[in-house]
């Protein structure tokens, strides 16, 4: 739990901005002594604290890592492979079949935390062939509208786990 000196320095720091928190529609501070600051550091503590979503709709981490981390209103989500959550085979037939599982695996994981691909602010793409760009290019173009398309970079890597062809992971907004 943070001390109200505590939250006081990260405002001073400009590491924390009152106008980020979501107050509930019903949020009332209580007159009693020592409520108020009570109520604000629990209400500051959970907005900062990260929260781990996770569900069983996308595949689960195969290594000491989350499907996503949540804190504040930032949705950081993991690579995620061509690995089809139902039978945690690879779906790799072709670059545009591993793609959409892809961008399906990342779907789910933004249903799980409330979100949408509107939501999204930052993907990275990495591949193992370039050549590969313009079929991965046009699903992954699918899931977005072009005039509020996330920032994104693309790196051609030596290799990815599993073999893969494509990992894809993606930062949002809510």
């Amino acid at each position: 739990e943070l001390s109200l000196g505590a939250i006081r320095h990260l405002w001073a720091m400009e590491l924390f901005h009152w106008n980020q928190l979501k107050f509930p529609k019903r949020f009332e501070i209580r007159s009693a002594k020592g409520t108020r600051s009570a109520t604000l550091i629990k209400l500051i503590t959970s907005y900062i604290m990260k929260k781990i979503i996770q569900t069983a709709d996308a595949p689960a981490p195969i290594g000491p890592y989350n499907q996503a981390v949540l804190t504040g209103n930032m949705l950081f989500i993991s690579g995620q492979i061509a690995i089809d959550p139902e039978n945690g085979e690879l779906r790799i037939n072709s670059i545009a079949e591993e793609t959409e599982q892809v961008m399906e695996n990342l779907k789910a994981i933004l249903n799980q935390a409330n979100a949408t691909f509107e939501n999204v602010v930052k993907t990275s793409i990495f591949i193992s062939d370039m050549n590969n760009f313009k079929s991965i290019n046009e699903v992954y173009g699918r899931y977005f509208k072009t005039e509020t398309a996330p920032a994104r970079e693309t790196v051609e890597v030596s290799r990815l786990p599993k073999s893969v062809n494509v990992e894809i992971s993606m930062i949002a907004v809510l």
